[in-house]
């Protein structure tokens, strides 16, 4: 597809991954509105970047259906959506806390479902449309402590996986893209931005993977995408 014009919500888009990624596709031309739980961070880079921002917190259905009502009223259509927001949480399994697993789930799985729900219905109707799901390398293979956060990252391959079933026929492309670590906010409680490592990924790595796969003619389709540090020893 061509970025130029292209009309896109990301959500998650006021910090690390999210913002890198927003900041490239704005050079690419493309309009954006960027989603976020903080309303004054939120605004600030909305501003910085020359996109539009909405408040949305994405694990509440309602506005995750406002955030594409609104981008439907702005704009008339909608081109790409991408699902970014998430955060973790870790724990063994003797000592997991279920709420704290219900917490991540609302905006790993559920939020990214609801606005998936009602891009897919706008998406339908025009016959087009791209949904690129941010998950990781967590999204296949399980470790200690991470029951949380790998089971919802891999239930979003699974909801991938349906969603590419229900939505090729029209001409929708469901994207899923895994990135290994990449030292940014998430998982910062205080929510500041880590310190980036010469050796592992950065947030250009994935925004750049999250452009390429966009950009391949509407004729086809990168289903899944791995991307790691070539040596992060």
């Amino acid at each position: 597809m061509d970025l130029k014009g292209s009309k896109i919500i990301l959500t998650g888009g006021s910090s690390g991954l999210g913002k890198q990624t927003a900041k490239d596709l704005i050079l690419k031309g493309a309009e954006l509105i960027i989603t976020g739980r903080d309303k004054d961070k939120l605004t600030k880079v909305a501003l910085e970047l020359g996109c539009v921002a909405f408040h949305a917190d994405v694990s509440i259905e309602e506005e995750a259906k406002a955030t594409v009502d609104f981008a439907r009223e702005r704009w008339g259509r909608l081109d790409v959506l991408i699902n970014n927001a998430g955060y973790a949480e870790w724990g063994l399994i003797a000592e997991l806390d279920i709420n704290k697993m219900k917490e991540v789930y609302n905006t790993n799985v559920f939020g990214a479902t609801a606005m998936a729900k009602y891009a897919a219905k706008l998406f339908k109707s025009q016959k087009s449309g791209n949904i690129i799901n941010i998950a990781s390398t967590a999204a296949s293979k399980g470790f200690p402590q991470g029951s949380i956060y790998a089971s919802s990252k891999f239930a979003l391959t699974g909801l991938t996986q349906c969603w590419q079933a229900e939505l090729r026929p029209f001409n929708v492309r469901v994207i899923q893209i895994n990135p290994s670590e990449v030292p940014t906010a998430f998982g910062q409680t205080n929510r500041e931005e880590r310190t980036l490592e010469s050796n592992k990924l950065s947030p250009k790595e994935i925004s750049d993977t999250i452009v390429s796969t966009l950009e391949m003619d509407n004729r086809g389709m990168i289903t899944e995408v791995t991307v790691i540090a070539t040596n992060p020893f």
